[in-house]
């Protein structure tokens, strides 16, 4: 028997400027952060950098 442990599975509204998890883009963080475990990302020109650590954790920083 397949049971469904999905608890969004609701009729509520979300609320206001949030998205519905499974409607979001999903993208494996190796495909993201490449072979060096890194990328660079441009948020209203500012650069941020996303890596993994040692301890294989995703940091974010400025």
């Amino acid at each position: 028997m397949l049971v469904d442990h999905n608890p969004r599975k609701t009729s509520a509204p979300l609320p206001a400027g949030r998205s519905d998890p499974d409607a979001l883009r999903r993208v494996d963080s190796a495909t993201l952060l490449g072979p060096g475990g890194e990328v660079l990302i441009v948020h209203q020109q500012q650069v941020y950098r996303l890596r993994v650590t040692s301890l294989g954790k995703l940091i974010l920083t400025k």
